[in-house]
């Protein structure tokens, strides 16, 4: 660590914020975090950041606070956004939000924030656990541009490429734009799977035809081996999937534009859900699959 260097806060440890927020402490940015489960910070007091009792701690000691939480209710609840003393909590800080939350919320948060004398950057994240534990995720940056630019460098550890998109909700818009590729091409992987194991195929054959073709992609390649050998370890739940699926269905509602795929894609993952299937990887769309086939349906 850089001696008087500025402390970073980071809350939210799950899937995603973990391995973030280890690469930012390897990377030996001062670091505290904290999390609801506290057994989740163990692995970054190990790499080498403080844990704090509380998130009121982590607001109260560091410049510039990353948020990597479920929902906007979540981010809510840490922020005390309803709170009387919400505006001494945060004036001169900087809140930088990376999850996925609907964007008119963020453009609220970035309200009240902005009232309270406190910086704003919406950053959400493009990939899954894989990525984010290599430092690899593409990041997209929205807010007041100086602001932005001030926070690229610390995503670095976290994120081989930042882009700026422009003023919120740009980023978080962009990011469900991105929804509508990568959902419905998980969900095709998992058709696709269910279609050569219906007629006898090889699935190791289809993987191989896939991983060789022009189709081939990080995502396609990670997800076709997991729906292969039906390795549903979580790397981006179906939970997180479905939510994503709501998300931008939603927005394209608001907008009055046509979602076919992701309105299909929201309806499958709804019934996967159904299976008590929440907590593991998106690729289980597959058994949604497996049980409209056995319904005839």
């Amino acid at each position: 660590m850089t001696a008087n260097a500025p402390i970073i806060g980071f809350i939210g440890l799950g899937a995603m914020g973990e391995p973030m927020a280890r690469n930012l402490a390897k990377a030996g940015t001062q670091l505290v975090v904290w999390n609801r489960t506290p057994a989740k910070a163990k692995p970054l007091e190990d790499s080498g950041a403080e844990v704090a009792a509380s998130s009121d701690e982590v607001l109260a000691r560091a410049e510039t606070t990353i948020l990597m939480l479920v929902d906007s209710a979540a981010i809510d609840a840490v922020l005390r956004r309803k709170s009387p003393d919400f505006a001494d909590r945060v004036r001169g800080k900087t809140i930088v939000h990376m999850g996925t939350t609907a964007p008119a919320f963020s453009r609220a948060l970035e309200r009240d924030l902005n009232a309270a004398g406190a910086g704003y950057v919406e950053s959400p994240v493009s990939g899954s656990r894989v990525p984010a534990e290599a430092g690899q995720l593409v990041a997209m940056l929205a807010g007041d541009a100086t602001h932005a630019e001030r926070i690229r460098p610390l995503l670095k550890p976290m994120c081989r490429e930042a882009i700026y998109c422009g003023l919120v909700p740009s980023a978080l818009l962009m990011k469900l734009a991105v929804n509508a590729v990568l959902l419905p091409l998980v969900t095709a992987l998992a058709e696709s799977m269910h279609f050569a194991a219906a007629h006898g195929l090889s699935l190791e054959q289809l993987v191989g035809i896939l991983d060789a073709g022009p189709m081939s992609s990080l995502v396609s390649r990670t997800k076709a081996a997991k729906l292969a050998s039906r390795n549903f370890a979580v790397q981006a739940s179906v939970a997180n999937a479905f939510e994503n699926c709501r998300l931008t269905t939603e927005a394209a509602r608001q907008a009055a534009i046509s979602s076919p795929l992701m309105d299909a894609c929201q309806s499958l993952y709804g019934e996967t859900l159904a299976l008590g299937l929440a907590d593991v990887d998106m690729v289980a769309v597959l058994q949604a699959f497996e049980q409209r086939t056995q319904r005839g349906s």
